[in-house]
């Protein structure tokens, strides 16, 4: 009854004119009935909060430095911590390390694919309102909006220094690129894995008959595609810097190949940590987005033969690598002194990827990437902030992508920067991070599948949206907790959750036609190959 209780009351306080917020971003409707119900403990907490901060800063003489690394096709329970490690072949000592260092999460989320992901962590929106809602393929022209305003944005006007590594996946215009995004350096490469391989898959027919078959076994050749096409494969990835333009990444670790991934990745920890002793002493603090290539197709010749790594799983051996790139990383932040002041946070972009299997991740919940099951986008996430996050904690609050861009303002003190003539999805969970389990600040959450809303999930409560028929309502309904593989999905023991869904719908809807979404400048409606990915 306790939870019916707490369903039911989703719908109360909707029909409120909207509190002012301490600050200028605008929310959607659902944050401000909790921020109503909760505004006594969060003014308690929010003191709490800017006394550590405050602290902090007197101590360092400056605002936390931060490093988000966000990790491809990852799924829930890849980890050692969550059951898998090395018992999959995938062994995650370092990551492993983090998670019992610092904060686990168990109901962390992501979008379904890793266009979106990478939208959702840099803007804190849903892509459904950035108009850019597909996976980007070579070629195309769509790309991240220069109106959008970014974590890199956010934090460079509030005195940061900012740079980003790895998959950028935005676009590939200059004015979708990071440099012109917010980044003042910027080492990445355009797409997702896939093309990295459409070459090689080329080259295992070219010269002799071969009885194995190739990931992309129709691919002509980069020079035959580009004569057929116009698309030309023979640039990857760029080093960019802001004001400055860019300049292709030169080596196997520029160019779609075999070796372009592990070749890439070596460089960019090289690149991280020498970046990260540089800028320790420096009097501004740090931003760096870290989108790892981990875990894509291609794997790692240096770490292949490592223990427990499945050699089967290409994917296996890439994992192995981070971990020990990963290793690198919490090195520098501690030789150079400035652990203490940074926090690190680690979450994948959406579920495995199973189309290659089995050179693939993996997730012992249902579905996968592309999916808003929760095998889809329900991630493996840590956060590590030693002397400032508890280690060792597991919380069950509810954690959304988005959420960390609302999170990085508040920490550089740049709120007032995120714009209020949008919505913003990602809410600040500083006080989940710094007072532990039950301070987070969110309790749903709306998963888009591309423009389609495909579920809503609600403290325990996930219902899928489906066509309804006979005046029915189209729905399953799940308790993720009881059912967190969505096995046992029903609707007549969700029909008492069928009135507060239409009211929290409605509700959500009048944001969208208070602030539309924007629409595709490119991309006439209905040209889309991929409207719903």
């Amino acid at each position: 009854m306790k939870t019916l209780n707490c369903f039911l009351a989703l719908i109360v306080g909707f029909a409120f004119i909207f509190p002012i917020a301490s600050f200028a971003a605008q929310f959607d409707a659902p944050y401000y009935d909790l921020q109503e119900k909760n505004k006594d403990k969060w003014t308690a907490e929010d003191k709490q909060i800017n006394a550590k901060l405050a602290a902090l800063e007197k101590k360092f003489g400056k605002k936390p430095n931060i490093i988000y690394i966000l990790a491809d096709d990852v799924g829930w329970g890849e980890m050692g911590w969550q059951g898998g490690g090395k018992h999959r072949g995938t062994p995650t000592p370092e990551l492993d390390k983090m998670a019992r260092e610092g904060m686990r999460f168990f109901a962390a989320y992501s979008e379904p694919s890793c266009t979106p992901s990478r939208i959702a962590i840099n803007t804190g929106r849903h892509p459904v309102r950035t108009g850019l809602l597909a996976v980007l393929w070579p070629g195309q022209i769509e790309g991240l909006s220069p109106k959008e305003v970014t974590v890199a944005e956010v934090l460079s006007e509030a005195g940061y220094n900012t740079a980003m590594w790895g998959k950028w996946h935005l676009g590939e215009e200059p004015e979708h690129a990071p440099e012109n995004q917010g980044y003042d350096y910027a080492y990445y490469g355009l797409w997702n894995g896939a093309p990295h391989n459409w070459p090689s898959s080329f080259d295992m027919y070219k010269d002799a008959p071969n009885p194995h078959k190739a990931m992309f076994y129709d691919f002509p050749g980069v020079e035959e595609y580009k004569k057929r096409t116009g698309i030309d494969l023979s640039v990857a990835g760029y080093v960019g810097r802001k004001g400055e333009g860019r300049k292709p990444i030169e080596g196997p670790a520029g160019k779609p190949g075999p070796d372009m991934q592990e070749t890439f990745e070596a460089e960019s920890i090289k690149q991280i940590t020498a970046y990260i002793k540089d800028k320790a002493e420096d009097t501004k603090p740090f931003f760096i987005y870290w989108a790892t290539y981990t875990q894509q197709l291609q794997g790692s010749k240096a770490h292949q033969n490592d223990k427990h790594v499945d050699k089967v799983n290409a994917q296996a051996s890439e994992m192995a690598a981070h971990n020990a790139h990963l290793r690198q990383l919490f090195d520098t932040l501690e030789s150079e002194g400035i652990a203490e002041n940074t926090l690190v946070v680690w979450i994948s972009d959406n579920g495995p990827m199973y189309a290659f299997y089995p050179n693939s991740g993996y997730s012992w919940l249902r579905g996968g990437k592309g999916d808003v099951l929760e095998g889809g986008v329900r991630v493996p996430a840590m956060a590590v902030w030693p002397g400032m996050i508890e280690p060792n904690q597991d919380p069950v609050d509810v954690l959304h992508l988005t959420d960390l861009f609302t999170t990085a303002a508040r920490l550089g003190g740049a709120l007032d920067n995120i714009p209020n003539d949008r919505v913003t999805d990602g809410v600040d969970q500083t006080a989940l991070l710094l007072l532990g389990e039950g301070h987070g600040r969110r309790n749903m959450i709306f998963h888009y599948s591309g423009g389609v809303l495909g579920a809503i999930r609600y403290e325990d409560f996930k219902v899928h949206i489906t066509e309804g028929h006979g005046g029915l309502p189209g729905m399953e309904f799940y308790n993720v907790m009881r059912d967190p593989g969505e096995k046992y999905g029903q609707l007549y023991p969700g029909l008492f959750a069928v009135t507060p869904i239409q009211i929290t719908l409605r509700e959500h809807m009048k944001m969208i036609q208070k602030f539309p979404h924007r629409v595709s400048e490119v991309t006439p409606k209905g040209a889309e190959l991929t409207p719903h990915d």
